[in-house]
């Protein structure tokens, strides 16, 4: 999976060899077309939800996950 911003890509791979690492200061946002379905596949796929969306007072829908190695996520949906 990949995320192209211009003329940069950032790509994202999963390595079954590398050891989870303890979560650090970076924290990917990622915007989808409806966080809660979304989120119903984050377990299936690998992932952890901490808790259930929730609506933002800046106009975004906001889901906290961890990825498959530990990587806080955020995913989001604009509202309104």
């Amino acid at each position: 999976m990949g995320l192209r911003v211009g003329d940069s890509e950032l790509g994202i791979v999963s390595d079954e060899s590398v050891e989870p690492a303890p979560p650090g200061r970076v924290l990917l946002s990622r915007e989808v077309a409806d966080v809660d379905a979304v989120l119903a596949q984050v377990e299936a796929l690998g992932g952890r939800a901490s808790a259930p969306a929730d609506d933002m007072p800046w106009g975004q829908r906001v889901a906290h996950v961890q990825d498959p190695d530990g990587n806080a996520v955020n995913l989001t949906t604009k509202t309104g």
